[in-house]
């Protein structure tokens, strides 16, 4: 077995991957400052394994709370999911997010190199290629992001990058999501941000349950087949399960880069007829004005991690919205 740091433990995308690793056998260690998140996650986290898992509520610009932890526990590796992550907010308050991205990333890294820990998989973003000059996006493509929170991923990843050529014996991979969407299959865990939510798939839950009146479809005159922009959708335990295959396929030391999605592109519309098909009724929209910064079409091409990690992703876009929707059904604790 094998004992990993879980930064973020408690969020989205970190409870999703704490429960394939606990089912795959591994010891995790979580620590969440809880900033949008929820320790009573903690909890289902172990209902839905029956396993237990450790949690640590601290923040990584903490420097002597994370070193506290590592000298408590004998860590083999480290997923780094711990970051403010809302793309709007960050262009309003980017020292906010640089401090809090970056400088909680050296904080760590630092942390690792004290304490012998040489191995670290991070969380890093699509959005780091900007507006693509052609598609599908490739891992070399040219890192252009347009707002603060893509800049601080693109920092983080050329830390990781220095830091692997300096240490010849350390091991980093940046996973590039797309767009994550979709809940555990149990009902009991998925996307429920804490305030206004930063993508698409909670709105639209949202308005389905009559939280909100209307979804609001930003712009149906994209050069796409129904004028709405077009994503790369993933299913957020896909994308937990592409943490497991970076950890347990990447032998050799040194940089590593991957694009984890599906793929294919999905339009707001289809992502909203989808989910209408799941739930079993109409939702309202209207289409408003374009944001500044946004683009037409995003997809992925996924070919290295499943050459290179033996990793495709596995679920449809109906699959992952009648997750959702199981999600939305559920009892809450």
């Amino acid at each position: 077995m094998k004992k990993l740091l879980l930064t973020g433990g408690l969020g989205y995308i970190g409870s999703h991957t704490c429960v394939e690793l606990l089912e795959k056998g591994y010891e995790v260690v979580i620590i969440d400052n809880l900033c949008n998140s929820d320790a009573k996650v903690k909890n289902v986290i172990e209902k839905i394994t029956g396993k237990s898992v450790e949690f640590f509520k601290g923040d990584i610009l903490n420097s002597k709370f994370v070193d506290k932890v590592f000298a408590e526990n004998k860590f083999d590796a480290v997923i780094h999911l711990a970051g403010l992550k809302a793309v709007g907010e960050s262009v309003q308050k980017p020292l906010m997010y640089y401090e809090n991205n970056v400088c909680g990333s050296v904080i760590l890294l630092k942390a690792m190199q004290k304490h012998g820990v040489k191995k670290i998989v991070f969380s890093s973003s699509a959005c780091v290629y900007g507006n693509p000059a052609s598609l599908p996006i490739f891992e070399d493509f040219p890192l252009a992001p347009t707002n603060p929170y893509g800049q601080t991923k693109v920092a983080i990843e050329k830390m990781l990058e220095d830091l692997c050529t300096a240490d010849k014996d350390f091991t980093a991979v940046s996973l590039r999501y797309f767009n994550p969407i979709g809940a555990h299959q149990s009902g009991l865990i998925g996307e429920n941000p804490k305030d206004i939510p930063n993508n698409l798939a909670p709105y639209i839950a949202q308005t389905a349950a009559g939280i909100r009146p209307y979804l609001s479809i930003f712009g149906n005159d994209w050069k796409t087949a129904d004028g709405t922009g077009v994503r790369d959708y993933i299913h957020v335990v896909d994308l937990a399960v592409g943490h497991m295959a970076a950890l347990e396929r990447i032998k050799n030391s040194g940089y590593h880069v991957f694009n984890l999605g599906t793929g294919n592109g999905v339009s707001v519309l289809e992502l909203l007829h989808a989910y209408e098909k799941a739930c079993g009724k109409e939702i309202p929209y209207k289409f408003v004005p374009r944001r500044d910064g946004d683009i037409a079409i995003c997809y992925a091409d996924c070919g290295k991690a499943k050459q290179q990690l033996k990793w495709t992703a596995k679920l449809n876009v109906d699959q992952m919205c009648q997750s959702m929707v199981t999600y939305t059904k559920a009892p809450r604790q």
